[in-house]
């Protein structure tokens, strides 16, 4: 009676691990927007641990776009056109962006003439909560506001 208790418990952990693990990035159709979800992430140029890294990514949030899944592997594409691969665990669904160009500005209505907040330095990241009608809601430490999507990378196909 105790093994079997020990044998169903170890299995239903082994199956929460596993949904766990896959729950990190679900299977979506691609292409579709992600994040990098660690402050270190391998990019390698095939989808398995046994291919060579050719970049490592320092930065957390920084938005990239999934192009190609293999099962717990994603194909992505960042702002500078580089594709390689990033194991499901080091990705996120949350929807972030990068200024791209010039400065943009950050405005605090969905108006060019609504008040100047701030200007973006071209690579400053910010997660997005929404984009209409040409408009991105930014929030970069803290300083929320809106962006030209068209100023943006991660925020619109």
């Amino acid at each position: 009676m105790t093994v079997r208790i020990g044998v169903t418990v170890f299995c239903a952990l082994g199956t929460l691990a596993l949904s766990a693990a896959a729950g990190a990035q679900p299977l979506k159709k691609p292409p579709y927007w992600a994040s990098i979800a660690k402050s270190a992430a391998v990019m390698r140029v095939g989808p398995a641990k046994r291919f060579p890294a050719n970049w490592v990514y320092l930065r957390r949030d920084l938005p990239v776009r999934v192009v190609e899944t293999y099962p717990d592997w994603r194909k992505v594409q960042d702002s500078d056109g580089t594709t390689g691969w990033f194991h499901v665990r080091l990705l996120k669904d949350d929807p972030t962006g990068i200024v791209k160009g010039g400065p943009a500005e950050m405005h605090d209505k969905p108006t060019a003439s609504s008040r100047l907040l701030y200007r973006l330095a071209p690579g400053v990241v910010g997660k997005l909560s929404g984009c209409a009608s040409g408009w991105c809601a930014f929030n970069t430490n803290g300083k929320a506001g809106y962006v030209l999507a068209t100023s943006l990378w991660g925020a619109v196909d």
